[in-house]
């Protein structure tokens, strides 16, 4: 259907004006206004279409600064974490990004996102599976933002010296689960009990005008090394099975808070944590380890983050989202 030019003019300068309205009633005025001009019901129906579909690709950028959510992404200023930490700032989230680095390791990259994204950017240093450290990170998210909507375990190491299971050390053992099991675990606890207390700090009309976009998130990025043997990684592959069992408890546990829970599960991603074995996996890519023969991107676990943080996937807390190229599919 094509509106006749006369018509299109007039709503456009009704549309224009209404857009400025702060009324809770706009939307009636609008259609009551509309209608006075002369424009069929039919005509007004398109409007509403185009216009929800601008609000819902425009949500996040008509808030103010001090309004927009909040991520917290561990792990979140290179590799997995930065692809996600790209995907996030587009869709208008201020960051809280976390790192063993210095932060003038690393102002290169936050300086990119501020100035690209035209979004806050804050650098927290700190290891994941240190108490103290997972608390300060909460505390100046706190200090600094005052919410948080999202949290991201994605900090992680392989095992050091990728050993024989045979002839595995313990401290290395530790050293793994410290950073990719009982960080992320712990940090989770003290996200969402944050979390917790915002839900109950809202009033039903402040939930109901959040809307389902700002539901709080956690995302858990785990590996296909969860699900397929490595007997050189055995410390890592423990951890990334254990994250699909913590994603399930958490689920369950927040589910009556309406906080979402969610397992990415990256296949191979090129990185600086695969860049020791780029021509390994040049060659097993070639030979068939994935059908979509090409490594994954940061970006490709970005995307997918920002699809379940947006609520693109609703209904779906607990679940697994595998960006693997299709790695873990068996085929004959």
């Amino acid at each position: 259907m094509h509106l006749a030019g006369a018509n299109a003019r007039r709503i456009a300068l009704i549309v224009d004006d209404k857009s400025h309205s702060r009324r809770g009633s706009a939307g009636a005025s609008l259609s009551h206004d509309v209608l006075a001009h002369g424009v069929t019901s039919s005509e007004i129906a398109l409007i509403f279409g185009i216009l929800r579909s601008l609000l819902f690709h425009h949500k996040f950028f008509s808030m103010s600064p001090t309004s927009s959510p909040v991520a917290l992404i561990t792990g979140g200023t290179r590799g997995i974490g930065l692809g996600i930490a790209e995907c996030l700032a587009a869709e208008g989230y201020r960051l809280v990004l976390n790192g063993v680095r210095a932060e003038s390791d690393v102002s290169d990259v936050l300086e990119r996102l501020r100035n690209d994204k035209s979004i806050d950017v804050m650098y927290c240093q700190g290891d994941v599976s240190v108490a103290a450290d997972r608390e300060r990170m909460i505390a100046e998210t706190h200090s600094t933002f005052g919410r948080l909507n999202v949290l991201v375990n994605n900090a992680g190491i392989t095992s050091p010296g990728r050993k024989d299971i045979l002839e595995a050390e313990e401290a290395s053992f530790d050293r793994v689960m410290g950073v990719n099991l009982k960080g992320a675990f712990f940090l989770t606890q003290l996200a969402a009990n944050w979390m917790i207390e915002q839900h109950s700090d809202s009033t039903p009309a402040a939930q109901s005008s959040r809307g389902a976009q700002l539901r709080h998130c956690i995302v858990n990025v785990s590996s296909v090394s969860g699900e397929i043997v490595s007997v050189n990684r055995g410390d890592y592959c423990l951890t990334k099975a254990a994250t699909g069992m913590a994603t399930k408890l958490w689920a369950v546990r927040l589910a009556e808070f309406g906080i979402d829970v969610y397992e990415v599960q990256p296949g191979v991603i090129e990185s600086d944590m695969t860049a020791g074995v780029t021509e390994k996996y040049d060659r097993l890519i070639e030979e068939g380890l994935t059908h979509d023969r090409r490594w994954g991107t940061p970006m490709d676990v970005g995307r997918a983050v920002a699809a379940l943080v947006r609520g693109d996937i609703p209904y779906a807390t607990g679940q697994v989202l595998k960006i693997d190229g299709g790695m873990t599919i068996r085929a004959m």
